[in-house]
């Protein structure tokens, strides 16, 4: 009688002095009472007075007050001591068989009854252990609900043994059960959808909510793997905070945050208005969705390796199999390597001195398919060096292949999001960063609408001859939301200032920032206004300046449209623009076809290479390293890459050979020239090749010069099999790509009036080792002459020119070409 008498004394044994305690802390405004501390106080409040239920009922039932072979379990979301205001409670009845049935009814009754009677949602079960036990096997949710079992009252022995057999069970079932809990998220976040983009979201059920973090909490429980714990703590409170104000603001229990809600919500918690309380709840949820993928990768490896353990013993005995697979690591680009699915850093990577590694690892993830690892990018958050500003023509490039990557540039995106290193690289970033829509057509936040751009746009980069810019533009189109005024005007003068820091000319960063601005205007003015008038596309003509300009705002209108929601792109307005579009540029277009320029003369270096050629009858080389424009007198310049020039006698298969060669070294060619040039005052044959390339190693250092020469040589001579051991090569080093939506395929198309001297031929296609060989090779096998050349790589985008003949020295005939094309883009296919 004791407790039950001390509970008495305590004004908490009575219904009513529960109800009216719970009220008054419902209903202090004070801070103190406020988020955590409230939760704590209102679970304690209702523990004591459980707890004087469970003495009363039991004093009860056997006249002494003494409770045996009983327990009260908090199961659930009250195990873990998150009694929002309006939570259920959730109740386990624990008892060891010894009652009878009706004696055990009648405590039970004793219980939930005063529970009911205050109105108060009841989630409860009376089960034995092994009744408990059972039910957690057969059902995932109630084994969830055990793993936070928490003693209220009773026989605190029962209490101990379920808590030891449900976490043993977990831990024992865990390479069975974690996939069935992975598979309940995903069916969970496909129904609700992800709360870091929902105007009314689910703060519970949705993908980055409280159900997620409670799924993070069992998988630590298995001991398989663990969450990465920064901020998700903070993104936990974050959302207990604002169910809190939902429940005291509705009055119901409710998860759903209400638009007609979130003024009132964001009130009481301090903020303010609902768009700041959107942003934080945004904030949280990306936290926790990021967790959760990195988690779930970690759970799958770990399964894996269990899996594949036996097997490789088997194969390779013991502990030597499992190493050699998990040291298994392949390279992808200058110190950034794969490893068991994931990015990682390689050994000699050194972030401290190289600040392009950043976006080169981000681009190499995102072009592979691959997300990077949490080990990998929060090294990299911790020690990368700032970039200089303006970056380095190599980070620009990494920048541009990042976002062309397509539907998996988003992951890696996102992970970096989640170590603030895109504020970092953009500090611009930061106003649109969660910053939610308030319009029904579109589906994502700001940022993550821009990206989704990025996305669609890098579908569009075979129709615009510069798609570096197009996806730029596509990150940065929406950049001037958040500020006062309109976006666009407000977006222009921010984009051109982020172009010129991230190392764009003047002449590049005014069509970014015109691309900015206009982003709106040809979809207004296809739907709004007469094509018919003459003034309609007058005003397109004007505002994009040239048809480069207005081919890339075309492609910009379309991807921004698809990225914002089926809503807001049809086959009607696509058919509009597409028409206003034609009529511009044709009122852009000249009346002729423009003037050839002269062909420029050799300077002193490439006269002397080809006048050695000539000489000796072979190819010579030669290798210098290249900086990017002028610097001030206390400034080191910035190596861009190696300028690579070649010079050997006019011959058959030149491009195909040098291209095979430096594909066989890893040198990447970021633009390349090729023209024929002759040489006055020197007898016989005057004709020689110069090749003019800009080039790069993937990874590793650069090859020797006079081992690129001898290459070059046998593969001249057909001693060197150039198409197999790049075969050999690509075979052994292929990347093993997850997911992501395939490059968009490659385009030739001839290019009329662009040369009176000869067919020009226009190749745009994704970048990759040896494409240019392969370009080269399906030329020779057309039977044309490769006149002049003029080779460009945009980030992951190449976009070729080539001048070609038919042998007998001028241009193609009409039929001819467009064969001659259509084999090109065969043979790239």
């Amino acid at each position: 009688m004791a407790v039950t008498e001390q509970h008495a004394q305590d004004g908490e044994s009575a219904p009513e002095s529960y109800a009216a305690a719970r009220l008054r802390l419902l209903t202090d405004s004070g801070e103190a009472q406020a988020g955590p501390p409230r939760r704590a106080a209102l679970a304690g409040l209702t523990d004591r007075w459980l707890a004087a239920l469970v003495h009363e009922a039991a004093g009860s039932a056997d006249g002494d007050g003494a409770v045996r072979g009983v327990s009260l379990v908090a199961v659930g979301g009250y195990g873990r001591g998150e009694l929002s205001p309006r939570s259920d409670l959730d109740l386990l009845l624990l008892h060891d068989g010894s009652l009878g049935k009706g004696e055990l009814a009648a405590l039970a009754d004793r219980i939930w009854y005063p529970v009911w009677d205050l109105g108060l949602a009841l989630d409860h079960s009376v089960r034995t252990t092994s009744e408990a036990m059972s039910t957690a096997g057969d059902d995932l949710k109630v084994q969830l609900g055990l793993l936070d079992a928490r003693h209220l009252a009773g026989d605190a022995g029962l209490t101990a043994g379920l808590r030891t057999g449900v976490l043993a069970g977990w831990r024992n079932q865990a390479a069975k059960r974690l996939p069935e809990l992975r598979e309940l998220t995903q069916e969970r976040a496909e129904r609700h959808g992800e709360l870091q983009f929902l105007l009314e979201p689910d703060l519970k059920e949705a993908r980055g909510g409280l159900r997620d973090i409670t799924a993070l909490r069992a998988v630590a429980a298995s001991w398989l793997a663990d969450a990465p714990r920064e901020g998700l703590e903070r993104a936990r409170t974050c959302l207990l905070d604002v169910r809190d104000a939902l429940h005291l603001a509705t009055g119901r229990a409710t998860d759903r945050l209400a638009l007609q809600e979130q003024d009132q919500v964001a009130g009481d918690l301090g903020l303010l208005d609902a768009d700041t309380l959107l942003r934080e709840v945004y904030e949280a949820a990306r936290t926790v969705s990021y967790a959760a993928d990195v988690t779930w990768r970690e759970v799958d490896r770990v399964l894996r390796s269990r899996s594949s353990r036996p097997r490789l013993r088997g194969l390779l005995g013991g502990r030597q199999g499992q190493t050699r697979n998990a040291a298994e690591r392949t390279p992808l680009a200058e110190g950034v390597v794969e490893q068991d699915g994931e990015v990682v850093l390689a050994l000699s990577a050194r972030p401290d001195r190289d600040p392009v590694l950043l976006l080169r690892a981000a681009a190499a993830g995102a072009q592979a398919g691959l997300p990077m690892s949490l080990h990998a990018v929060r090294r990299l958050a911790a020690s990368v060096k700032p970039l200089p500003v303006p970056w380095p023509a190599e980070a620009r490039e990494q920048l541009v292949t990042l976002l062309g990557a397509g539907e998996s540039t988003v992951e890696v995106w996102e992970a970096l999001e989640a170590e603030g290193l895109i504020t970092r690289l953009l500090p611009d970033w930061e106003r649109v960063r969660c910053r939610p829509q308030r319009n029904a057509v579109h589906r994502w936040t700001v940022d993550r609408h821009l990206v989704e751009t990025a996305v669609q746009a890098s579908a569009l980069t075979r129709r615009v001859g510069r798609p570096d810019l197009l996806l730029v533009a596509a990150l940065l189109h929406d950049i001037g939301k958040g500020w006062p005024g309109d976006h666009s005007v407000v977006g222009e003068t921010i984009a051109r200032d982020m172009a010129r820091r991230i190392g764009f000319d003047a002449a590049d960063a005014e069509v970014l920032a015109t691309l900015v601005r206009q982003h709106l205007l040809l979809v207004r003015t296809a739907t709004r206004r007469d094509l018919d008038d003459p003034a309609t596309v007058r005003v397109i003509a004007e505002a994009v300046g040239t048809t480069g300009t207005l081919e890339l705002l075309h492609a910009l209108t379309e991807a921004d449209a698809l990225a914002t929601g089926p809503a807001a792109w049809s086959a009607w307005r696509g058919s509009l623009v597409d028409e206003l579009v034609k009529r511009a540029a044709a009122a852009l277009v000249g009346d002729g076809p423009p003037e050839e320029a002269p062909a420029a003369a050799p300077t002193a270096e490439e006269e002397r290479l080809a006048i050695e050629a000539l000489r000796t009858g072979g190819p010579t080389l030669a290798l210098r390293a290249r900086t990017e424009g002028p610097v001030a007198a206390d400034e080191t310049e910035e190596p861009v890459g190696v300028e690579l020039r070649i010079a050997l006698p006019d011959q058959p298969g030149v491009l195909a050979s040098v291209a095979g060669v430096l594909a066989l070294h890893r040198l990447a060619v970021r633009s390349a020239e090729l023209r024929p040039v002759e040489l006055p005052d020197v007898g016989g044959d005057r004709t020689v090749l110069l090749l003019s390339w800009r080039v790069a190693a993937e990874f590793g250092s650069l090859p020797e010069a006079g081992r690129l020469r001898a290459d070059l040589v046998r593969t001249l001579e057909g001693s060197l099999d150039i198409p197999a051991r790049l075969a050999e090569r690509e075979k052994a080093y292929r990347p093993r790509r997850r997911r992501g939506a395939p490059a968009p395929p490659p385009r030739v198309t001839v290019a009329p009036g662009s040369s009176q001297l000869a067919t020009v031929l226009e190749v745009r296609a994704q970048d990759a080792p040896g494409l240019l060989h392969r370009i080269g090779r399906a030329l020779e096998e057309t039977g044309v002459l490769v006149r002049s050349a003029h080779v460009s790589t945009l980030g992951a985008n190449a976009v070729d020119a080539f001048y070609v003949t038919g042998l007998e020295g001028g241009p193609l005939g009409e039929l001819e070409a467009a064969e001659v094309a259509k084999g090109v883009e065969g043979a790239l296919g």
